[in-house]
């Protein structure tokens, strides 16, 4: 959901990460009759406006945690009419969605996991370590704990765990202590203030050798651990690709290694047999029920990123069902070993 912005008219268009590709690649799933498209992660509605406008046979079922991006994609929607459905939800939960749909299979799957324009740059949300605002970071705002309750109830181990293992920050103990002494004396409620306290925290050579913010990784590491992203993408990854037809497509855009690693793992095991080493022939209930259409992760163009320099992380990975079969009960089975 990373787009870039250009003031039109005085309306900001928004132009999703890797677009173009993203539909080429999608377009075998969605030619047929009747294709379903499931965009889990709709934020704004401009991937999914474009495959609307691409596919016009398409019809499109958007998900979104963030009440506010839902209400901006329906707008900008509204002219595809009863092509659009769209829920309040989070990702993990789309076969309850499908379900409430009377939807069975869907022929693509697209998840977008980077941060929305919207929610980095509007004031208030807390997410961006570049403007001082209240400390928040819910997408979803009817609920949940903000990152202020998080920073000021934590224990100190359990915020250290937070920042190593959602942030892979080395200086995890040196913030942490920092945090505690500063909210002892008063609560921290704004991410100005925490951007303050990261900083002095980390030594000053280090903090002007390391490129990107230095409250880049604790900013990170506290979404994750506020939206528990590392809790649902785990789980809607098999959900989404037992949902797909065969002959479907999903694609997933991921922007920092952490996303990017349950991905990568969860495809290659769908696109990989299951039988025992040795076997002669590998019958067919144990075959592999997908198959890679990019091999490995594709990055965004130079021409891209000198656009939108936002898109310079993304990595995309996109796979194909050819065979019917669980992938859930699967994945199940190698969690519990």
């Amino acid at each position: 959901m990373l787009m870039a912005t250009d003031a039109i008219a005085g309306d900001a268009v928004h132009i999703p990460v890797m677009r173009t590709r993203i539909l080429d690649l999608l377009s075998p799933a969605l030619e047929g009759e009747n294709p379903v498209h499931l965009d889990g992660t709709l934020g704004m509605g401009g991937h999914a406006e474009a495959v609307l406008n691409r596919f016009p046979r398409v019809q499109l079922v958007g998900i979104d945690r963030d009440k506010q991006a839902l209400a901006m994609a329906g707008a900008r929607l509204e002219s595809f009419g009863d092509r659009v459905h769209l829920v309040h939800a989070v990702h993990d939960e789309l076969p309850d969605v499908l379900d409430d749909l009377g939807l069975g299979n869907v022929n693509s799957v697209l998840l977008d996991l980077g941060l929305s324009s919207l929610q980095i740059d509007e004031v208030g949300r807390g997410f961006s370590y570049s403007v001082d605002s209240r400390l928040d970071m819910r997408m979803d705002q009817s609920g949940g704990r903000t990152a202020a309750e998080i920073v000021n109830a934590s224990a100190p181990g359990d915020l250290v765990r937070i920042l190593r293992e959602y942030g892979e920050e080395k200086f995890a103990d040196r913030i942490v202590r920092a945090i505690v002494a500063e909210r002892d004396r008063q609560p921290i409620e704004t991410s100005g203030r925490l951007v303050d306290i990261i900083s002095e925290a980390i030594p000053a050579a280090v903090r002007h050798k390391r490129s990107g913010h230095p409250a880049k990784r604790t900013f990170q590491a506290l979404r994750i651990a506020v939206n528990r992203e590392m809790e649902t993408l785990p789980a809607v990854l098999p959900r989404a690709l037992d949902r797909l037809a065969v002959g479907g497509r999903m694609a997933v855009l991921a922007y920092h290694s952490l996303e990017d690693r349950p991905v990568k793992e969860v495809f290659r095991d769908a696109c990989a047999d299951t039988a025992p080493a040795g076997l002669p022939m590998v019958p067919e209930s144990m075959a592999a029920k997908f198959s890679p259409v990019t091999r490995g992760a594709e990055r965004p163009d130079a021409d891209e990123v000198s656009t939108n320099p936002r898109s310079a992380s993304a990595r995309l990975r996109i796979i194909e069902r050819i065979r019917p079969g669980s992938v859930s009960s699967q994945h199940a089975t190698k969690e519990s070993r």
